[in-house]
């Protein structure tokens, strides 16, 4: 229903708004049309795996028909095996262990530094104020800047691990380093203060470059007396919580696995994929191939899973769902904003 005013149009808006959840996005899972087991596309690594795993399908069928058709012996004893699966196991474990320690560890960080945002945000919006005098207009289109800020530093702090950043900061665009190409970046082009300039060919990254904008807002609101000492000191710690975890989350970006290991390690599992086979032709004849297939699967899909887990920032499927998280955060906050304006 509508009346002459307009409020039957404003009460029809309210009643249509769109109601979500805390982390709606990054909690939002799809229903599974089929089990796990049967996946081999998203998520699942075989294709990675798959060119391996059939080099050794055809090295063991090539072994089977040597043995069985042209008939000549080429067993090994079966005690070959346990010596090397011990290793071929610590090996694997380790890989796999370091790789999801990182994933963790990035999401952990990941944590801190929303958490830092979450604190910062409420207490700029909860305490910029002199209770002797008058908050004006501009000083809340300060408070409101910073904290938009504080939401841009999470988008940076997510495109600065993935590499998207550009030598100068255009709001909207970005260039991307391997192809040179403008890339639009609309999702936090508007949180960005006016007329800023990154300054990323000169080595400097984007989420550095904004927490200076708001230590120097703690600083001037604590000379304005809106923030006193202590408050002032712990929101600088705050702010330091949240470099310190943008540091932690570089360092696992730009520290991979060591090459020798990483060398080692698919030599061994080359080396027994190989001798696998002379080490159960004797006894399984023909049935050589498919449990080579299957024992190669299965080695090399763990080893495909560490390698999907080393960088946990990218797009990957597997990875962690940054995108989503940031805008859940955004708009917790957006809210927070809009509540602190009435």
């Amino acid at each position: 229903m509508h009346n002459g005013n307009g409020n039957g149009v404003e009460a029809s808006r309210h009643h249509r708004r769109k109601h979500t959840f805390p982390f709606a996005r990054s909690s939002r899972h799809k229903p599974r049309r089929w089990p796990l087991a049967l996946r081999f596309i998203k998520g699942a690594i075989h294709g990675a795996i798959i060119l391996p795993v059939a080099l050794h399908a055809l090295f063991a069928a090539l072994i089977a028909f040597i043995h069985q058709s042209l008939d000549r012996s080429l067993g090994l004893p079966n005690s070959t095996i346990p010596s090397l699966s011990i290793v071929v196991g610590l090996m694997l474990v380790f890989r796999n262990q370091t790789s999801y320690n990182r994933f963790w560890d990035g999401r952990n960080y990941l944590t801190v530094i929303i958490t830092s945002v979450r604190n910062l945000t409420r207490s700029f919006l909860a305490c910029s104020y002199n209770a002797s005098t008058d908050t004006l207009d501009s000083e809340r289109a300060d408070t409101e800047r910073v904290v938009r800020i504080l939401i841009a530093i999470l988008y940076s702090t997510k495109n600065h691990l993935r590499a998207d950043w550009g030598a100068t900061i255009i709001p909207g665009t970005a260039i991307n380093p391997n192809t040179g190409i403008a890339t639009l970046l609309p999702e936090y082009s508007d949180l960005l203060p006016k007329g800023l300039e990154g300054s990323d060919d000169r080595g400097l990254g984007l989420p550095l470059q904004l927490t200076f904008f708001v230590e120097q807002y703690i600083k001037r609101n604590h000379d304005k007396g809106m923030f006193h000492a202590p408050q002032a000191s712990q929101m600088q710690v705050q702010l330091n919580t949240l470099v310190d975890a943008y540091g932690r989350m570089e360092t696992i970006r730009l520290t991979p696995i060591p090459i020798a290991h990483l060398i080692h390690q698919e030599q061994v599992l080359a080396l027994f994929g190989c001798i696998l086979p002379f080490a159960l032709v004797d006894d399984m004849g023909w049935w050589t191939v498919p449990i080579v297939i299957l024992v190669t699967f299965t080695l090399y899909g763990i080893d495909g899973i560490g390698s999907r887990l080393e960088d946990p920032f990218g797009y990957d499927r597997n990875d962690i769902k940054m995108d989503f998280i940031v805008e859940d955060i955004r708009n917790e906050i957006a809210v927070l904003l809009e509540e602190w304006k009435r």
